[in-house]
Formats: C-alpha cells, structure tokens, sequence
C-alpha cells in the first residue's frame, strides 16, 4: 500500500464530520511529509479545513529562520499556518527535551476545537525510541505502551498517522514528491538521550535483530492491551470515587489496597493530563496531598498542572482564564459554549425526569444571561430556607475554591435564576424546562 493510500485510509477511520486538522509541523521531514499528505488529502476532500501549527521554542540560533521557512511551505501547500511561541524554564530540573515536548503540546492544545483532529508524525522508529527510553526509567506497562496511534488530546482527538510507516519509507516519499525539509542541528547531539539512541544503539540492535521494530511495536501493543483491559475492570469502581467536578474521594481510596490505589490515581490522572506522574510523585501525591492535616492547603505540582485537596476529595488543577467578565445571552434550546473549555449550556425542554435543575418557563419574563462573578450576588435555593450570598451558597455546597469562578451563573436582570449543577432559585424553579451544563 503506498504511503499516501495509508496516510488517507488511517484519517478516514479518525476524522469526525466537521472537525479540522491541525498539523504539528516543525519542518522535519516527518511533518514536512505529513504537510504534503495533508494536502493531497484535501485534494479529494475540498471541504476539509487544515492549520498547520509551528512550535518556536528559541533553543536555536536557526529558529527564527525555521519560522519562516515553514510558513513559506505552509504558503506553497495552501494551508493556513500559526507560530507559536513558547519559553522553556530551564531551571525546573527537567531535561530540554521534556520541557520543550511538554510546551509544544500545551501550545498545540491551544488549537484544538471539539472535533478536531491533530497530526503528528511519529513513526516507527520513533516508536522503538519511546519504548527503550520508558524501559530505561523503570516504567510499567502503561509507560511501555509507548505512543497509541490515537488518543484524546484537548477537546479532540490526537493523530499519528505514520506510526506504523519506518523512517526510511518517509524519507523515500519525500524525496520522491522532490521535497526540501529542515535539519535541526542538535538532531546529531548524542547528549540527548533519544539522539544517543538513535544514533549508537537502535542500529546496532537492528542489525543483530532486522526485526526488532516490529517486536517492539507488538510488545507496546501488548502492553496498550492490558492497560485497556485494566481501566474496563476498574472504571465502574473509579467512577463511584468522583464527584461532579471530577474530585476524587480519598476515604474511597483508602479502603483500597495499595496496588488498586495506585492504579485508580494513574487512571483518574490520565483523565485529566498527557504526563502522567512517576512512582515517587505518586506516593507524594497520597502522603503529602491526601493524608495531609486537615487545616492544610496542600499543592503538588505536575506538568500542566497541580493536584489540590478539598475537604474530602483531591482535584485535579489547570492553569485558568479569568473569565470572570465573561457572559453571553442564554436562548432555549440553543447551546451556549462556555469559556476556557467548560463545556457547554443548555437551557432545554424538561424531559420530564426528577431533577433539581428545572425551572419555570413563566417565570422567565426577561433575557437570560450566563455569567461567572458570583460576587456581591445572592440566592434562595429552591428547597432551602432563606437567602444567601453566592459566595457563601459555595461553601455550603462545598465548592472548591478556584471552581467557584468556572460554575455558570444563569442571570435574568440582577436576578440569580440558577447556579448550573447546584440549584435554582426558589422563584424560578418549575418543571417546564431544564438547565443542562455538559462539561
């Protein structure tokens, strides 16, 4: 099969109706080839929108001129291109590598809609890289996995089209197609531990072993195999520990032994997060955070984010927009898309189900609005004596601190009509029509 039937057959099998693709394209000859594939994709296809993302991580004299020798090839091929540019904090203790992979793909998230598909163009040979450098840090099975062709990434899904494709065969196609790519020269660095891979080892193994690319692709799916087969067993048990904010219970957890403890975390995080954390920040995550004082406030940071604790429960925290001047009018049965990945809002007909969050339709005499500041608002919960302030509601109802900010207020005038997920106010609570909030 050629590489342009595959590249075509592997997206057909991922791409939902409506969605774009968004290429990671760094100028390599991986994604320059992946540029060209996408747009003879499109050639079959012209109601496909494609972007292509380039990463500017300034680690190299040549960035500026890779810039814009990727936009020029952007130009060539027709398709739309954004830079991005991101600093990497070289003093955290994390390699160059790790850091600079951990910016490129926050800076990639940043362009993925609901439906979109991104493209990156790992391969096979990349693929045994990734395996032998999880074997060297100790890694389980979930680490030996390696890279999945396919996974959730931001509000889509995350692509590899080439993954199963050999180096050789990319560079044969390119050279083929006549294209001109970019050599990053610290490509050749064998300080870098995927480089000395590369370059002293993997050609050794393969001559010994011709086959052994294709041993390693068998042994991560192997690996990917038991994972799923894991998460089925355990998923009813992990989804009886989360609230609605996708809080984990620690007393749940506790009655667990160690080793199903341990594995529910990595499955509640790998929810939540591409880096997922090693064995030590594990035990830290349960000793420091979930068995800490209880008039502590503890904090332990993670790639892309922190795990926080909240009276009973451990959450999962993401650096956040101020959305707090956010708002938009509210129409029945029009989704409302919130903010900063929140989801969506909709006000429906009730479907007749018992829910607290449906009200009355004749109570809505004026627009409806949805906001985030909750202060100086108050409320009468339906169900509830007196009136409150918000900001005290959010304690009662034992909202975490940094959610109170991201929980959809729905306004009529200066009215509070309902808080999503909580409660309406007590004036407008019916049974004609339900306020849905689809995180």
């Amino acid at each position: 099969m050629s590489l342009v039937q595959h590249f075509i057959d592997t997206l057909q099998r991922h791409l939902p109706n409506g969605g774009r693709v968004v290429i990671g394209f760094s100028g390599g000859v991986d994604s320059r080839v992946l540029l060209r594939l996408a747009a003879l994709y499109r050639a079959q296809r012209p109601d496909l929108e494609l972007l292509a993302v380039h990463v500017h991580h300034g680690l190299s004299l040549h960035a500026d001129q890779w810039l814009e020798q990727c936009r020029s090839w952007a130009n060539e091929e027709q398709i739309p291109f954004v830079a991005e540019h991101v600093s990497l904090d070289l003093e955290s203790g994390d390699s160059v590598e790790q850091l600079a992979r951990n910016a490129r793909y926050q800076a990639l998230a940043s362009h993925i809609h609901p439906g979109d598909v991104l493209l990156t163009g790992q391969h096979l040979d990349d693929q045994t890289e990734t395996f032998l450098l999880a074997l060297k840090r100790g890694s389980g099975p979930k680490g030996l996995s390696s890279m999945a062709q396919c996974a959730l990434f931001g509000g889509g899904e995350l692509l590899r089209p080439l993954l199963d494709v050999t180096r050789g065969d990319i560079e044969h196609f390119a050279h083929a197609q006549q294209l001109t790519w970019l050599e990053d020269d610290s490509n050749q660095d064998t300080r870098f531990d995927r480089n000395f891979l590369r370059h002293k080892v993997v050609p050794v193994i393969s001559e010994r072993w011709p086959s052994f690319n294709k041993a390693v692709r068998r042994s991560a799916r192997l690996c990917a195999k038991q994972e799923q087969l894991l998460a089925e067993l355990l998923k009813p048990e992990l989804e009886a520990c989360l609230n609605s904010f996708q809080g984990v219970e620690i007393d749940k957890l506790s009655r667990c032994s160690e080793l199903k403890r341990d594995q529910l975390l990595r499955m509640w995080l790998d929810a939540q997060t591409s880096v997922l954390p090693s064995e030590t920040q594990l035990q830290q995550l349960w000793n420091d955070v979930a068995l800490a004082k209880s008039d502590a406030n503890p904090n332990l940071v993670l790639a892309f984010g922190s795990i926080r604790r909240f009276k009973s429960h451990l959450y999962w925290v993401t650096p956040q927009q101020d959305i707090t001047q956010w708002s938009k009018s509210l129409t029945m049965e029009i989704p409302v898309l919130l903010p900063d990945g929140l989801g969506e809002l909709t006000l429906s007909n009730s479907s007749g189900h018992d829910s607290l969050m449906t009200l009355s339709r004749a109570a809505l005499t004026e627009p409806l609005v949805v906001m985030f500041e909750p202060e100086g608002l108050s409320a009468h919960p339906y169900g509830r004596a007196g009136s409150r302030k918000l900001k005290k509601l959010f304690q009662e109802y034992q909202i975490p601190s940094w959610q109170r900010r991201r929980t959809p207020i729905l306004m009529m005038g200066d009215k509070v009509v309902a808080v999503a997920n909580l409660f309406v106010d007590k004036d407008f609570y019916g049974s004609d029509c339900e306020l849905v909030w689809d995180k």
